[in-house]
């Protein structure tokens, strides 16, 4: 009995392991909004790690989260660092590249809870007179990553703290810049 038991949790613990590893090992996540203001306004709000306060949505998810800035004030080479609670963990951001009014690309390095690596991108495409921004984020899953996305969405996750994100940064940007009509 105790045999069929053990063979019976080996083939168990096999098919897990199959599963985990066939699981996709690059994942994306993006979400996108139209804000009512010039891409450099919008540009603004992203390229100067200082202006995140206003809408990052995990510094609302750990009020007492410890930030640090470092490197160049914004732009290239402008570097993040915070440690909060369990929900927002530990990290640093770097932007590595910082085209104006286009493309903002920065790598993410992940030390609790868990540790990893992935680039988020912010680009910004004029619309007339407003702006579509795009939130993304990109990476690769190892064997643990694999098994907790088995349980956890992660598109939803990111995908709905992007929504807050870009929620907020729309009415920051908005709130500051004049209305076209009002031109």
């Amino acid at each position: 009995m105790l045999k069929t038991i053990l063979i019976a949790l080996a083939v168990i613990v096999i098919v897990l392991v199959v599963v985990v590893v066939m699981q996709p090992s690059e994942f994306r996540v993006a979400r996108s909004t139209t804000i009512s203001a010039p891409p450099t306004a919008v540009f603004a709000q992203v390229n100067d790690f200082h202006k995140w306060e206003a809408w990052n949505p995990w510094g609302k998810i750990d009020p007492a989260v410890k930030q640090t800035y470092e490197g160049a004030p914004a732009g290239t080479g402008a570097i993040y660092t915070w440690s909060g609670n369990n929900e927002v963990g530990e990290g640093l951001m770097t932007i590595m590249e910082s085209r104006p009014s286009d493309l903002i690309r920065i790598k993410l390095e992940f030390f609790k809870p868990f540790a990893g690596n992935s680039i988020a991108e912010f680009t910004f495409k004029p619309e007339g007179n407003q702006t579509a921004v795009t939130w993304s984020m990109t990476g690769t899953n190892n064997f643990m990553a694999k098994a907790i996305h088995l349980f956890i969405n992660m598109d939803k996750m990111i995908g709905g703290q992007f929504e807050k994100g870009l929620a907020d940064m729309k009415s920051v940007v908005e709130a500051s810049s004049p209305s076209p009509l009002a031109r």
